[in-house]
């Protein structure tokens, strides 16, 4: 019997059904799910260190392997958001007092910039105002100066819809015995990646963008030069949860027995496994054409109702995530400023009911006094 009354009762709101409400999300991310990956969420849980799950484990890095385009054997999930694989990345590589370089021309730099300090490495930002990018020189000038073991590189800057261009910077990066790290949480199956010809040593991304799967789970690849990194430093990684070493062998990337490391989001990663079943089905050049031909409809039409893009240059624009600068006159919380066509809702069908919507907005919103 209890020996104390309850103090707390069930919640009211608990005790009802749960309602969702029916949305269509085409903000940049996460993103609607496909009724297969649905279907994959529904699926019964099994053991996490079963060999059932081993199994869908190693299916879920040959797709990742694949739409990083790497060979790299140290590939595997982080049971966390995006944000939880930089988190991995730089506490495994960073010891305090490393070099470090970061392109920060947007949000995700400037928490590169943040965690990069909380290790105590010397953290040198690459500023830029929102939708700037870098250059080969740039970031040349930036190695010869610093000598940083690592530069961190944001593929698809989501908080500004610029794409930054890599080709060139893994050579340029190797030959200052630098590492390259790049985030492509938002750029992922949307637009060309190539990690190994592209010379990346690490590269890591999230479920909830275009590949559609739910948020919660992460994909990171390290090259055999960042693994070198890793595995000589002379100090344990801050984390335990997020130590290399450990999820490389629970997830079969060392030839060594698996050991128990964390409980892994089984049901989450059915859904990851689905959804790189789907794009591998499709084929990563079908999405990148998807998405780029679903953009330039998108860019088109806004256009067509004066709508100026804020990234001038169409080379430099992110296919997921269209960033329109607000008219004069309007204050952006009266209209949508953000706008991302990820994964399956990357169609002209939805171009058209998101236009459409903006100028019902335009008509509509009060125009601001000046």
């Amino acid at each position: 019997m209890a020996s104390h009354k309850l103090l707390v009762t069930p919640p009211k709101a608990l005790l009802k059904p749960l309602s969702i409400p029916n949305q269509l999300l085409l903000g940049p991310g996460p993103s609607n799910l496909p009724p297969r990956i649905m279907a994959a969420g529904g699926l019964q849980m099994i053991g996490s260190m079963s060999k059932d799950m081993y199994q869908i484990m190693d299916e879920i890095k040959e797709g990742i392997q694949y739409v990083f385009q790497t060979r790299n054997p140290l590939t595997l999930v982080i049971s966390g958001s995006g944000h939880c694989a930089l988190e991995a990345a730089l506490v495994n590589v960073l010891e305090p007092g490393d070099s470090f370089l970061v392109g920060a021309n947007g949000i995700w730099g400037q928490r590169a910039v943040d965690i990069g300090e909380r290790i105590g490495a010397r953290v040198h930002p690459m500023t830029k105002d929102p939708g700037g990018h870098y250059t080969l020189q740039e970031v040349e000038e930036g190695l010869a100066q610093h000598k940083p073991v690592l530069l961190f590189l944001t593929h698809g800057e989501s908080s500004t819809g610029v794409l930054q261009p890599l080709d060139g910077f893994g050579e340029l990066c190797h030959r200052y015995k630098c590492l390259l790290l790049v985030d492509s949480v938002a750029s992922l199956g949307g637009t060309p990646l190539y990690m190994d010809r592209q010379g990346i040593d690490i590269l890591y991304s999230g479920s909830q963008k275009a590949l559609n799967a739910p948020p919660g789970t992460s994909l990171i690849s390290f090259s055999d030069k960042a693994k070198k990194k890793m595995y000589s430093r002379k100090t344990k990684p801050f984390s335990f949860y997020l130590d290399i070493k450990w999820l490389a062998n629970f997830w079969g990337c060392d030839d060594q027995p698996r050991m128990y490391h964390h409980t892994i989001p089984v049901i989450s990663l059915y859904s990851l496994r689905e959804s790189l079943a789907l794009i591998a089905e499709q084929g990563l050049e079908n999405s990148w054409r998807q998405h780029r031909e679903a953009a330039a409809y998108l860019h088109g039409r806004l256009q067509a109702l004066g709508l100026q893009l804020f990234v001038k240059d169409p080379a430099l624009r992110l296919p997921t995530v269209t960033t329109v600068a607000v008219p004069a006159g309007y204050d952006w919380r009266d209209i949508v400023l953000r706008i991302g066509l990820l994964g399956c809702n990357a169609t002209r069908e939805n171009v058209d009911r998101v236009t459409e919507a903006l100028r019902a907005a335009l008509q509509h919103c009060p125009k601001k006094k000046l």
